[in-house]
């Protein structure tokens, strides 16, 4: 089983920033597709963006401009970068990895997922 970890969250004033992590205890991320999910509370789980095998990035319309996904290759890892955090980035924010093919935004499509993150963004 490939274990993945996040890391990085915490709590922020509304405007502020933070990076999240995601690795590989195996250091074999940089052959997945790594995708971001997160989850509010009584909600459902939500893709925020992924990054490809070939290091092609994407994220949703409303984190556009403030998220950034970029890929470590010497560290093998995958980092999310938030800028201008909001009240509602709260959530559980959680990398998954896969090599299915297919829409990149279903969760099916990977296998491996961490623990989860918490960002909480509040004054």
């Amino acid at each position: 089983q490939v274990q993945l970890i996040e890391s990085g969250g915490g709590l922020v004033q509304p405007g502020g920033s933070l990076r999240l992590s995601c690795a590989d205890s195996g250091r074999t991320l940089n052959t997945y597709r790594v995708a971001w999910f997160r989850q509010a509370p009584g909600q459902e789980r939500e893709f925020v963006g992924a990054v490809s095998r070939g290091d092609d990035t994407y994220v949703i319309d409303s984190v556009t401009g403030r998220f950034t996904i970029s890929r470590d290759r010497a560290d093998n890892t995958v980092h999310l970068r938030m800028d201008n955090l909001e009240p509602g980035d709260t959530a559980i924010y959680f990398c998954a990895a896969g090599n299915s093919l297919g829409a990149i935004t279903r969760e099916d499509l990977y296998e491996f997922w961490g623990q989860g993150t918490q960002v909480t963004v509040s004054s």
